[in-house]
């Protein structure tokens, strides 16, 4: 059981400052905190503050599995002034102290850590909102967009939208995931080559700056926050309430795998696919990812059991002509009015395709079903213990004209001569047009760009092994001239961060940075612009 602190304000304050291995300087700071008597006026915040062992432990490690940064304490909020008061306390203080909110912790890099700082557990908001039946989710008047609590679960948005036959059409492949998390990094899936990634269909957020002001913004309204948050990695406030389009949600899916060994018949047929904007909605396919298919790895893996045991040992006697294999996967949305057609629309849209005949896979799965495929994975791993392990990730986006030289490079060459790679590999392109350059997430410079993502799992004593594979991938994409864009990045200088953005968007980043947290107080677990470890 945490505990909670008894004590006046003031001794509170010197706890928080103190708690965890502070620096004497620190210490001496507090005397010198300029608080507001409006702050003390609201509802107390610091029998909020936790700090025993568990807790800290849980707001240490992420599922990366390979950072660990021990808060000074964690924040168990019970509503978006909370947030707001912790906020302005820290602004307010000659001091501050650094605060990052925490959503489910699914970083792999510690991007969600506050060493010596305040961890915002949001999961905690959750809980409470579902304790008082407010919920965090409600579907506008009009059905066409939701309002959601940045601490939700994209799987809670889900289940409740398609009961009321509505839906969002942007995901991850990954549901257990909160709306702000997502949302500050994009949000990206199969669906993102035709509706953009999750940045691209919001409407509206409540925000909390690093000031602890509380900003409705939009497009229209304070566009700047609003641009700024959308991809902005937590720098520029904790996202409280977005309000998310919404389209009429079908029951059941089409899903389609196809087999190729020829990269550039693969790379051919994903950007034709890519490109088909049909007049009818149903004239184009509403998913499409590609994955790698080695000899490292199961012919099903845990994301997805999909191929057939009966057809395991011609698969394998594939890989082993062609030494790798390319998966296409593919899916079309129907429901009862569309059911007749699906199958005649499908064929047509395969027509020309240059996968290897004779290895064709499908699936009818209903709707979510299909978006929470990922789920039964993770349990099956969870329930073998083989979850709660370090997951070495690296994410990429590589540019259309150099992911033949990609493919050489790394698919054909790194991955075969360190022969470690076991987990998952994605590699499908995306629509440029489909992203808002004002927002804060930085892609390649041209119209279509792959996403690429080593999905690794190791063990706490070989993950170094998949860490140097990585660095290695990055310096031949430096060495060859490949503009790659991390997709969750890690960086640990702010000339990287300033070549991850280009010399202009990092100059807007950092002139948004100023505005909306001029004290750097937030997200420093991403090192933008807290790379020294310190907590101030």
């Amino acid at each position: 059981m945490a505990e909670t602190f008894p004590f006046s304000t003031y001794f509170i304050l010197l706890l928080i400052i103190s708690t965890v291995g502070k620096t004497e300087r620190l210490l001496n700071s507090a005397t010198n905190l300029q608080l507001t008597e409006e702050l003390f006026a609201v509802e107390n915040i610091f029998d909020k503050l936790y700090n025993d062992t568990e807790t800290l432990w849980r707001a240490s490690k992420d599922f990366g599995n390979i950072v660990h940064e021990i808060p000074a304490m964690v924040f168990h909020p019970s509503s978006v002034d909370d947030i707001a008061n912790l906020i302005k306390l820290s602004y307010s203080s000659t001091v501050p102290f650094r605060i990052a909110a925490r959503g489910q912790g699914h970083s792999t890099g510690g991007q969600a850590m506050a060493h010596n700082g305040v961890v915002v557990d949001m999961a905690a908001l959750r809980r409470e909102r579902k304790k008082k039946g407010t919920g965090g989710i409600s579907l506008g008047m009009s059905r066409e967009y939701v309002d959601v609590g940045g601490e939700q679960l994209w799987i809670d948005v889900l289940n409740k939208m398609v009961e009321n036959r509505v839906a969002p059409v942007s995901w991850t492949d990954y549901l257990y995931l909160s709306v702000g998390g997502t949302l500050s990094n994009a949000g990206i899936s199969g669906q993102s080559f035709r509706h953009g990634p999750q940045i691209s269909n919001v409407l509206e957020m409540d925000v909390v700056t690093g000031k602890g002001d509380l900003i409705t913004c939009s497009k229209q309204n304070n566009s700047e926050l609003f641009h700024a948050v959308l991809g902005g990695l937590g720098q520029f406030g904790v996202i409280t309430r977005a309000r998310i389009s919404l389209h009429p949600a079908p029951t059941r899916v089409k899903w389609i795998r196809l087999l190729y060994s020829d990269f550039s018949a693969f790379t051919k047929d994903q950007e034709r696919l890519i490109s088909i904007n049909g007049r009818k909605q149903n004239k184009v396919w509403d998913y499409l990812e590609g994955t790698l298919l080695m000899h490292q790895g199961p012919i099903n893996n845990w994301r997805s059991s999909f191929f057939p045991l009966s057809d395991h040992l011609r698969i394998a006697s594939l890989i082993t002509k062609h030494n790798i294999l390319y998966c296409l996967e593919l899916c079309k949305n129907y429901d009862h009015q569309s059911q007749e057609n699906v199958n005649k629309e499908s064929e047509e849209l395969l027509e020309g395709m240059g996968n290897i005949p004779g290895f064709y896979y499908e699936k009818d799965v209903s709707y979510v079903e299909f978006l929470n495929r990922v789920r039964g994975g993770e349990l099956k791993l969870q329930s073998q213990g083989l979850w709660d392990v370090p997951h070495p990730w690296l994410n990429m986006f590589i540019p259309k004209s150099q992911i033949m030289q990609f493919n050489s490079g790394v698919f054909k060459g790194i991955l075969f001569k360190r022969n470690i790679t076991t987990g998952h590999v994605l590699v499908y392109p995306m629509n440029r047009s489909k992203w808002d350059d004002r927002m804060s997430a930085s892609i390649p410079d041209e119209d279509v760009f792959y996403t690429v993502g080593f999905l690794d799992s190791s063990g706490f004593d070989n993950w170094n092994e998949f860490d140097d594979q990585n660095k290695e991938i990055l310096k031949f994409c430096i060495d060859n001239g490949i503009k790659v864009k991390q997709y969750l990045p890690q960086h640990s200088t702010q000339e990287e961060w300033k070549n991850h953005f280009g010399a202009n968007k990092w100059k807007v980043f950092v002139e948004r940075k100023n505005q909306f947290d001029p004290r750097m107080i937030l997200s420093p677990g991403q090192k933008i612009f807290n790379n020294n470890n310190d907590s101030v």
